[in-house]
């Protein structure tokens, strides 16, 4: 008996060390189109619509609810009924599900009605990382999910996705190690075409609130669409993804501070590895370098020394290979120091079936599709948003006479037409 219980041991410690310490975070799959199975609102009543899109590559798991190109849109106003969903959560005989719903977002349901007003929505361009919760037995049940790429989402002032449109899901941010995730397929979620485990993202707050999201038109990623916060598209503007921007010199500047230039210039910022570097971590070195001429969304791979995010010192973050997509929050404005993200956003409402065409951003002549997000303008074309936040970034030298897409009031220039481009595309000599 004693040796069997000693043999017992051994196994349990060996199995024990295998893992190395590495859990993981089981994550349900939520496909596009696919009825939740225990929604907080009924989905047969239209509330919201999801769109086919293909995900795009990251670079750096963890992006800011700012970062350009992050979301796209359509200028049809079907993806998300935000009046029904509040006269349903108004109303006195779903008040249970008010509370609940109102609970997991830190509100009270006399909140509600203003709480809606704020929020936004878009469609999804990449797998997204979020807690999600169903309505079980009078009361929210948070879960681990990866909502697909083409899902319509509400986001707040931030761009953290605050509710699933097609059942009033409530969604937090996902709170697990992005980089450690073991995704079920179940309950009618097949795994779908492109799904990358390596090439999802979650979402963290922006600094500041944003006064409008720069999203890029999920049927023609040359046109971007401006889109102030808490409108539902009647007073979007349009503006010429293809516009390029120069790589500012990073050289030396802090991360936080390289990040806010990239955003402001309409480009998106990538890094190495699953967490992202400290905001006080030194740049050295840039990909592609200062004066590369890129468009709205592509990304700038930054490699830094002097600390990650995960609190190590003296490390140095090398940017991985690029990839031929990349999220872009705000478009540049014609005066903001630009940066580099590439990200192709897909060409057309049904999934691709290849990556999406752009190059990839380490090639400084590369021109991926157009990013996500500009300021608001009062003109429905705008030549390039900016996304200028309520309050502008201090610390980052940055010139922003449009701030990107997420928080910044767009600066009109030359109005984008609908139509092809059938001119060269603004891919400015670079």
């Amino acid at each position: 008996m004693i040796r069997r219980i000693a043999v017992l041991l051994v196994c349990v410690l060996v199995v024990s060390g295998c893992g190395g310490g590495a859990h993981m975070f089981a994550v349900k799959a939520v496909a596009a189109g696919v009825p939740s199975l225990a929604p907080f609102f009924d989905e047969k009543q239209g509330l919201g619509h999801d769109a086919q899109v293909r995900s795009l590559p990251v670079r750096g798991t963890l992006q800011q609810g700012d970062t350009p190109g992050l979301y796209g849109g359509t200028r049809q106003p079907t993806i998300c009924d935000v009046a029904k969903l509040k006269r349903f959560l108004t109303d006195p005989a779903n008040h249970r599900k008010a509370v609940a719903w109102s609970s997991v977002l830190g509100i009270t349901t006399d909140g509600i009605p203003a709480y809606l007003d704020r929020l936004t929505p878009v469609l999804l361009r990449h797998d997204t990382l979020v807690q999600n919760h169903d309505y079980k037995k009078g009361k929210a049940t948070p879960y681990n999910s990866l909502l697909q790429a083409g899902i319509a989402i509400l986001v707040d002032e931030q761009g953290e996705p605050a509710a699933k449109c097609s059942c009033g899901n409530p969604l937090r941010p996902f709170k697990g190690d992005a980089g450690r995730i073991s995704v079920k397929f179940a309950d009618g979620n097949k795994k779908w075409h492109g799904y990358e485990p390596s090439s999802v993202v979650a979402v963290r707050p922006a600094p500041q609130k944003m006064e409008g999201l720069a999203l890029v038109d999920v049927d023609d990623p040359d046109v971007g669409i401006t889109r102030p916060v808490g409108t539902t598209g009647k007073r979007d503007a349009t503006f010429d993804t293809r516009r390029q921007h120069a790589v500012p010199n990073l050289a030396g500047v802090t991360f936080g501070q390289a990040r806010r230039q990239l955003v402001s210039s309409g480009l998106a910022v990538g890094y190495g590895g699953s967490a992202a570097p400290s905001d006080a971590a030194r740049v050295t070195a840039s990909d592609p370098p200062a004066g590369t001429e890129l468009r709205f969304g592509q990304y700038v791979m930054l490699t830094v020394s002097g600390g990650t995010s995960g609190g190590a010192t003296g490390a140095t973050s090398t940017p991985p290979a690029p990839t031929t997509s990349g999220p872009t929050v705000g478009p540049p404005t014609s005066t903001a120091p630009p940066s580099t993200s590439p990200t192709p956003p897909p060409t057309t409402s049904s999934p691709p079936a290849s990556p999406p065409s752009s190059p990839p951003p380490s090639s400084p002549r590369s021109v991926p599709p157009p990013s996500s997000s500009s300021p608001p303008s009062s003109s429905p074309t705008t030549g390039s948003p900016s996304v200028v936040s309520s309050s502008p970034a201090t610390s980052a030298p940055v010139t922003t006479s449009a701030a990107p897409a997420t928080s910044s009031v767009p600066v009109t220039t030359e109005p984008v037409t609908r139509d092809p481009v059938t001119s060269t595309p603004t891919t400015t000599e670079t």
